[in-house]
């Protein structure tokens, strides 16, 4: 018996009946050897954390732009923080930790420069429309690889794009992502407001405090103790009502007063120029794409590949190619 074989057996023993089970995986679109070492699920988190596209999420934005300090989110510990929770909910549940795992480092893998501000804009330039959910599946199943993908699992392909969005979550473990996405999102992002001085604690909508709490440990406390609570024993999550709409409350605070409040507005303006005048310009002049790109234009046409290439850059990367061809050089010496 190999190691892998263990650790399914192992499964079977442990986890809940309606939990996923690597052994009964629907598969890969691609079929490969089985490892002796690692669980399918398992090498699904390798392969994601192992690509590129995870490795620039450092340098992409959560919400604050260029911030001056060193302890605000970006879009690699949002991805960080939603893995913790959700592998959290999952065990408390006995749920596939390392299905919920991959889910969740793979759900932003699509996500723009400039956060929500850059998918926004690209939302407008393509035709039909842009949304990051579907960008990181596009991510695993193409991008990545110079267009091979990573061959993932249905399961975890599935979590990616389910993560948001209208389309319910086919597994348990994506509910836990999906869930886990937005507990941590409204926790570090009012968090990050807080230290930046947009918002001072006595704003905060004392209804909501009563119920989830007045700090940031609190929060994130009793929303995952209520869903494991009523969850416990069930194929679904789910929370209890005052719970859910405090949260909910929450976010709709948060909505108003920080992801789409005037503050932004300036910086929202500037983003959006740079992607613009970006993505004009490659949809001109397509060649000057990496090859990988190019090719994907051939297949899918020129609009898409400008997408892929823009959603795929970190927010320094997208601005030095906007300097590079919009920014008058320096005058020559006299």
């Amino acid at each position: 018996m190999t190691i892998r074989q263990r650790l399914e057996q192992q499964e079977y023993l442990l986890l809940a009946p309606y939990a996923s089970h690597s052994a009964e995986s629907a598969g890969r679109d691609r079929e490969e050897v089985p490892c002796d070492l690692r669980t399918d699920f398992q090498r699904d988190r390798d392969r994601i954390i192992h690509s590129k596209s995870f490795r620039r999420l450092k340098f992409k934005t959560q919400v604050f732009l260029s911030p001056e300090g060193d302890h605000y989110r970006t879009r690699l510990t949002h991805t960080l923080e939603v893995a913790q929770v959700a592998r959290t909910l999952a065990r408390a549940l006995r749920l596939n930790e390392d299905l919920t795992e991959a889910i969740a480092l793979g759900h932003d893998l699509g996500h723009t420069p400039y956060g929500h501000i850059g998918e926004r804009t690209l939302d407008t330039l393509l035709p039909e429309g842009f949304r990051h959910n579907e960008q990181s599946l596009r991510v695993v199943e193409k991008l990545e690889h110079d267009g091979s993908g990573l061959n993932l699992t249905r399961e975890v392909r599935d979590g990616i794009l389910t993560h948001s969005g209208p389309r319910q979550p086919g597994t348990p473990e994506a509910e836990c992502v999906r869930r886990a996405d937005r507990i941590a999102y409204l926790n570090h992002d009012l968090d990050d407001a807080l230290r930046s001085g947009i918002l001072r604690a006595d704003a905060i909508p004392p209804d909501c405090l009563k119920v989830l709490g007045a700090t940031h440990r609190e929060r994130i406390n009793t929303m995952i103790r209520d869903i494991v609570s009523c969850s416990e024993g069930q194929p679904h999550l789910s929370m209890t009502e005052p719970v859910e709409n405090a949260m909910n409350g929450l976010r709709e605070f948060m909505f108003e007063r920080v992801y789409r409040n005037e503050w932004r507005d300036p910086e929202e303006a500037r983003c959006d120029y740079v992607l613009r005048h970006l993505f004009e310009y490659y949809c001109a002049h397509p060649g000057e794409m990496p090859e990988e790109f190019v090719m994907i234009g051939y297949e899918d046409g020129t609009e898409r590949s400008v997408c892929d290439f823009l959603s795929c850059m970190t927010d320094r990367y997208a601005t030095r190619k906007f300097t590079a061809l919009f920014a008058p050089s320096s005058f020559p010496a006299f």
